[in-house]
């Protein structure tokens, strides 16, 4: 029998045991797996933004957002703006494995009747705080909902994942001196820095570097970090916490694809085909 629990996020400075690496490490590898499984049973998808994000939302849905997954809607709640929708496969599989809808849902992937659309879409969706897709504009939606939150004196943080191509996006620097000007100091950002999109390398296509001396200039904390690594996004999200007085954008350099056998570090894997057999290969070498 399931049984689900309600997430409350731990004390910020809390030290993470070897113990809770390890869980962390084991629920991101099932993530990876229902991932590859969701895309490669529709046999399309866009593979290799959602890998690289997989430890990311491993540890703000299984060690820093205050959740539960038997009331999405719940008030006093963080919540979760996956502004690069696209990776939205990813997202599902963490939402399913921590019980906001049945794991079968999964092979429903952007059918005919899902619920699970190949963007993120909060009409559609448990657990999905807001539709994305249109990239440039997550950010924006993001300042909204911590302003509402602001008036209505809940205490609680609003994350918010963009990609390093849509950072081409001048909507976000919009959004970035908008958060800085109203000091949204609940207002924790990440950048899946990649260095890829779908046209080609982002050095190639509209370079964005440099990336900390761009969100500092725009009156951010920032911090770069291995965004793979679990201590390092552990620490990285409870300082950008203390915040008083300024949103916080943490950079992670990672890798596109990251854990697929036939996508990782594949310059193709932003949305591509593959067979049923090829997802099941890969998820056999995750173990």
């Amino acid at each position: 029998m399931l049984i689900v629990r309600r997430c409350e996020s731990r004390v910020s400075g809390e030290d993470m045991s070897n113990e809770d690496l390890k869980e962390l490490e084991e629920k991101a590898k099932e993530i990876r797996i229902k991932t590859i499984d969701s895309i490669g049973f529709l046999g399309v998808g866009h593979i290799g933004g959602a890998m690289s994000i997989v430890e990311l939302l491993t540890i703000l849905y299984y060690r820093k957002m205050n959740i539960d997954p038997q009331n999405p809607k719940m008030e006093d709640r963080d919540k979760l703006v996956l502004s690069k929708g696209h990776a939205g496969p990813a997202l599902y599989s963490t939402l399913a494995q921590k019980g906001y809808f049945p794991e079968e849902w999964l092979h429903t992937l952007n059918k005919g009747g899902t619920k699970l659309p190949s963007h993120c879409d909060m009409n559609m969706t448990p657990g999905i705080d807001m539709t994305t897709g249109s990239l440039g504009q997550g950010l924006s939606s993001s300042i909204g909902l911590a302003l509402a939150m602001r008036l209505d004196k809940i205490d609680r943080n609003v994350f918010t994942i963009i990609g390093d191509g849509e950072s081409q996006e001048g909507q976000n620097w919009e959004a970035a001196m908008a958060a800085s000007q109203f000091k949204l100091n609940k207002l924790i950002a990440f950048t899946d820095y990649n260095k890829m999109q779908i046209d080609g390398y982002t050095r190639d296509i509209m370079p964005i570097d440099d990336l900390e001396a761009k969100w500092n200039s725009f009156g951010w904390n920032t911090v770069r970090i291995d965004g793979h690594d679990f201590e390092a996004l552990d620490k990285a999200i409870d300082e950008a916490r203390k915040s008083k007085d300024k949103p916080s954008m943490i950079i992670m350099d990672t890798i596109k694809g990251k854990g697929c056998t036939f996508a990782e570090g594949q310059l193709t894997n932003h949305n591509m085909a593959f067979t049923y057999d090829q997802a099941k290969e890969a998820i056999k070498a995750l173990g």
